[in-house]
């Protein structure tokens, strides 16, 4: 909220301001290769190997359709999906099939769902 003094009157002025979240993935990121350590830090499968892939995204309940999307796209293992507040998705796989997969979610959400897109960046 701010305040705002009008010079004729001497009252303050009251302004709301709301966020409304954009049509946006923000981070898509692949971890090739983690250590074995990260992978029950995270709480994943046990066995799971190769690739982490995350992405975040808003609106949050997108990350349903990016879950679905990933899985038909590259049989990846979804590991984690917040679609109430966050809007992450986190899968494993190869690290072919995570990259494979992170790319036709980030194709479909922009052009089809006209989101801004993140460059999908690996470490």
């Amino acid at each position: 909220m701010s305040v705002f003094k009008n010079m004729s009157t001497e009252e303050k002025l009251r302004i709301v301001q709301e966020l409304v979240p954009g049509k946006q993935i923000t981070i898509a990121h692949i971890i090739a290769n983690p250590d074995p350590s990260l992978y029950n830090t995270m709480g994943l499968e046990a066995g799971s190997e190769g690739a982490i892939g995350i992405v975040t995204m808003s609106p949050a309940e997108t990350a349903v359709i990016a879950g679905d999307i990933a899985i038909k796209s590259a049989g990846v293992k979804i590991g984690y999906v917040d679609y109430h507040d966050g809007g992450t998705l986190i899968v494993t796989g190869t690290v072919s099939e995570v990259q494979s997969a992170l790319t036709a979610v980030l194709s479909y959400c922009e052009e089809k769902l006209s989101f801004t897109v993140c460059e999908l960046t690996k470490t």
